[in-house]
């Protein structure tokens, strides 16, 4: 089979898992139903992936690879301050909605049931944004890569609760009414920019 077309079904598959993803969430997305809404024939999908898992996680490499262009090009940025550095890493991050909600929720599971090939692939493109994020640090702070490296393992971890914080449900919000406890609501934007001003001390 041609590389191009290898690729376009492989892309067509990882286009219908995030679709579904989005509508009816990752507990009901399967194989079967990924099937259902590809060109090719449901059983061509395993000479690309063995579960659903697997083709979760490549959306997520897919994801990490796209902030990589972006982390790319805020590097090639001649000079910024910590202020604009914050405000293109905050527009930069926020596009990548899917991305959050996936390592929120079903990092562990989609490693897990994965094979090793397509962890590690997962791998390099998440250690290409922890790279390009550290580098951005070291290039327009001044850090040296001890302290961007810090930086770096306290900013990604915090990525994790960005989704959680952010998609309130309405049975949240009631329980946290009926309890009179006072909760800040921000979106998606705001809460990646108000972590990285509290990390690296930006404007407030």
């Amino acid at each position: 089979m041609e590389k191009n077309l290898i690729d376009t079904r492989r892309e067509e598959i990882i286009d219908a898992c995030e679709k579904l993803y989005k509508e009816v969430g990752f507990k009901k997305v399967s194989i079967k139903l990924i099937g259902d809404n590809i060109s090719c024939s449901r059983t061509s999908i395993y000479n690309y992936f063995e579960k659903k898992e697997e083709i979760f996680l490549a959306l997520v490499e897919r994801e990490y690879n796209k902030w990589n262009k972006d982390l790319s090009n805020i590097y090639n940025e001649v000079k910024l301050s910590k202020d604009e550095l914050i405000e293109r890493i905050t527009s930069s991050l926020s596009k990548r909605k899917v991305l959050l909600k996936l390592i929120s929720m079903n990092m562990y599971e989609m490693e897990e049931n994965s094979s090793y090939e397509m962890v590690k692939k997962y791998k390099i493109a998440y250690t290409n944004s922890v790279n390009l994020f550290r580098n951005c640090l070291v290039k327009f702070l001044n850090k040296d890569f001890e302290e961007a490296t810090t930086i770096v393992f306290t900013f990604f971890p915090f990525m994790i609760g960005i989704y959680p914080y952010s998609a309130v449900t309405p049975k949240q919000k009631q329980a946290l009414d009926e309890l009179k406890f006072k909760y800040n609501y921000y979106n998606i934007e705001e809460l990646i920019k108000m972590g990285l001003i509290n990390i690296l001390g930006g404007k407030k």
